[in-house]
């Protein structure tokens, strides 16, 4: 951070940090203000709140001082201030017929928001989001933040969605466990109809060709082999008695907000571009797709020399001076609206230059890009470009789909879990970079996983946190990824709201991984049912609650402290009983 008098530049890798809070820290005007954000690299969430403390102070001290003044935290201080997500308490009553179908649920939530607000406001919206994905006949709920003594809770990739999430499964599976169904037969009865869909999420779930969680649904159980497994694992279960296996098919709908982003295109004199966007490179392979839209945006020109163009553009850092406008890069969405902001500033440019192209193509017979721009700036053409996109209503909503099978083995003896395979169908539309989505399909399971399975963030009676590094808080690692991993791009043709026919793949890819949490309750079950038959267990085996995150002690746990004395005890019976 550097200081003038009357001017100070933030140099900061917060997400399009808001400059308000700057603003009335110190009581100057905005335009006294600059913030500048190159690539950050893996911000999912807790840096676009929790930094702007952290930046007020700095902001304050440079101000006052009149000097630079850098400040960075350790990752401890870092994992005590970002809180995590949101603990919640739910409560559920559900109504269901003999064949499986939901009826009726009402939901009681209590959700921990800690000691201030953060984005907690968001979170029942966020919640609902995620739990809608079924149909549920009458919905009712209640929804409360309560203030605790607890660190503040933020963002992190999917908040709320992913909650949701995981109570739609949970209620799913309470149901097959009650009435003894297979599991994917109640999943599926309470799948949307097109006319159902559309009536709880009327123009955000487009056309009813859009509606493609039916087909991927059908896709995936056949390119994974899901009904050829499950009797696989039947068996296994069968003849194992100190392993048990479970395989799970999940799907998702996931709603995402299209947001207004503004773009700056510029075209320098030996031919070169030079791109701003409002949204921020955060690892999920904006620039990426940024740099593609606008070779693609200029090459509409149609002159010799344009398939090069790629190797010509640059994407710069973000400045709120330069580009006021830039908001908040959250929700998935902001690589699709950067693009389009970069290909409207590209039309208004290839406006400009088509004449002059023509009359040079007129003079000469073909003409190169470099020589054309060469020429445009001879006749003093402005090659400079700005936009701001935004979006239509019917364009602002539109629904995810996808759906994803994990299989897992679990150890009776210590609880461990191992995600044997992993399979992955997404609707990224028409993707515009297949290898920069499935890599963020891929890195949003494994995120997902760190939360279902591993990262457990704890507090004291105080509040204060424990788990403060990594050597008490475990997050996903090579381990832990699925030992098969198969993933695929399901391209469900022209979309006529979408920018470019595209969809997100962001944070929705996250919430698949509730499939290997529903592997391990299943697997679990088949460890629980085992125990009923040596006696140990009565008929409520079925019926148990797996907390997230599923943890080696907390698997342990309900797979049996003491199973290897209750199975020596059925084993002595057993034999005392022939002999």
């Amino acid at each position: 951070m550097k200081t003038t008098p009357w001017w100070f530049t933030a140099q900061t890798n917060v997400p399009n940090m808001p400059m308000l809070p700057l603003q009335k820290c110190l009581g100057i005007p905005e335009h006294n203000v600059r913030v500048i954000t190159r690539r950050v690299g893996g911000g999912f969430g807790g840096k676009a709140m929790k930094a702007i403390p952290v930046a007020t102070a700095c902001a304050l001290a440079a101000h006052k001082f009149r000097r630079p003044v850098r400040t960075y935290l350790n990752r401890k201080i870092d994992m005590i201030m970002a809180g995590g997500r949101h603990p919640m308490e739910i409560t559920y009553n559900v109504g269901f017929k003999s064949n499986g179908k939901v009826t009726a649920l009402q939901l009681d939530i209590l959700i921990n928001a800690g000691i201030s607000v953060d984005i907690s406001p968001l979170m029942p919206r966020n919640i609902l989001s995620g739990l809608k994905k079924y149909d549920w006949g009458a919905l009712s709920f209640d929804i409360k933040l309560c203030k605790t003594n607890h660190s503040s809770k933020t963002a992190m990739r999917a908040p709320g969605e992913v909650q949701g999430s995981y109570i739609a499964e949970t209620v799913i599976e309470h149901v097959a466990s009650t009435l003894f169904m297979d599991v994917d037969s109640v999943r599926n009865i309470n799948f949307y109809r097109y006319d159902s869909l559309k009536l709880f999420y009327d123009f955000a779930a487009g056309d009813p060709a859009e509606y493609t969680l039916p087909s991927i649904w059908n896709k995936l159980a056949a390119s994974s082999s899901f009904k050829q497994r499950v009797e696989i694992i039947k068996e296994f279960n069968r003849c194992k008695v100190w392993k048990k296996r479970g395989i799970s098919r999940v799907p998702i709908v996931h709603q995402v907000f299209v947001r207004p982003t503004p773009g700056k295109v510029s075209i320098l004199r030996d031919g070169s571009v030079v791109v701003e966007v409002g949204g921020i490179e955060l690892g999920q392979g904006l620039w990426t797709k940024v740099k593609q839209m606008a070779a693609f945006g200029l090459s509409s020109i149609k002159c010799d020399g344009v398939e090069n163009l790629l190797d010509k553009v640059r994407i710069i850092q973000a400045d709120t001076l330069s580009l006021t406008q830039g908001g908040i890069t959250a929700g998935s969405t902001t690589s699709e609206s950067s693009c389009e902001a970069v290909r409207l500033c590209c039309e208004v440019l290839v406006e400009r230059l088509a004449p002059l192209r023509e009359t040079l193509q007129g003079q000469m017979g073909s003409v190169r890009w470099d020589e054309l721009i060469s020429k445009a700036y001879m006749e003093s053409l402005n090659l400079s470009a700005t936009s701001h996109y935004s979006p239509d209503f019917n364009s602002k909503q539109y629904l995810n789909y996808g759906a994803a099978v994990s299989e897992v083995e679990v150890n009776l003896l210590t609880g461990e879990t191992a995600i044997l395979r992993s399979d992955i169908i997404y609707d990224c539309g028409q993707s515009l970079n297949p290898a920069v989505d499935l890599g963020q399909i891929e890195g949003a399971f494994v995120q997902g996983i760190g939360f279902f399975m591993l990262e457990e963030y704890t507090t004291n009676s105080d509040g204060l946190v424990v788990a403060d590094g990594t050597w008490t808080y475990k997050i996903p690692t090579i381990d832990t990824i699925p030992k098969q991993f198969n993933v695929e791009i399901h391209s469900s043709g022209h979309h006529r709201q979408r920018i470019l026919s595209s969809k997100a793949s962001g944070e929705p890819p996250l919430l698949l991984a509730a499939s290997v949490h529903c592997a391990t309750r299943a697997a679990v079950r088949e460890a629980r049912q085992q125990l009923h038959s040596w006696g140990c267990m009565d008929e409520s085996y079925s019926t148990f609650n797996l907390e997230v995150p599923a943890t080696m002690p907390a698997v342990k746990e309900l797979c049996g402290l003491d199973s290897v004395e209750s199975y020596l005890q059925w084993e002595m019976g057993r034999t005392s009983r022939l002999g």
